[in-house]
């Protein structure tokens, strides 16, 4: 079983900025893929943002491009979302996500291990 905790959300005004930490204790993300997603309130969860295996970083929405970058940290069980410039439609629950797969992938249904979630509100 791999537990994933998320931390790092807030509130935040347009234009700020929030890193968001995915954290697996006991367990090296550095093997597998990581995606983050989120959720908006009476929305589905979407796929944001993943980086797989090898660093590489799969873009899920279109409007976080130039905005949202991921990144592993350090420790091999640490992944970070860094929001720049985030605007109010970004306001959502943020999940990390993963699995025993060395490939990204933006359907959540591939993720077979979740974090309770982060809370990120943009507003002024």
């Amino acid at each position: 079983q791999v537990q994933l905790v998320e931390s790092g959300g807030g509130l935040v005004q347009p234009g700020g900025s929030l890193r968001l930490s995915c954290v697996a204790p006991g367990f090296s993300l550095d093997y597998y893929a990581t995606g983050w997603f989120r959720q908006a309130p009476g929305k589905e969860r979407e796929g944001v943002l993943c980086i797989d295996s090898s660093g590489g970083s799969t873009y899920y929405a279109d409007s976080v491009k130039g905005r949202f970058t991921v990144s592993r940290g350090n420790a091999k069980n640490t992944v970070y979302l860094q929001m720049n410039s985030l605007k109010p439609e970004d306001t959502a629950v943020y999940y990390c996500a993963t699995d025993r797969r060395h490939y990204c992938s933006g359907q959540r249904e591939l993720y077979g291990y979740w974090g309770q979630g982060t809370q990120v509100t943009v507003s002024s």
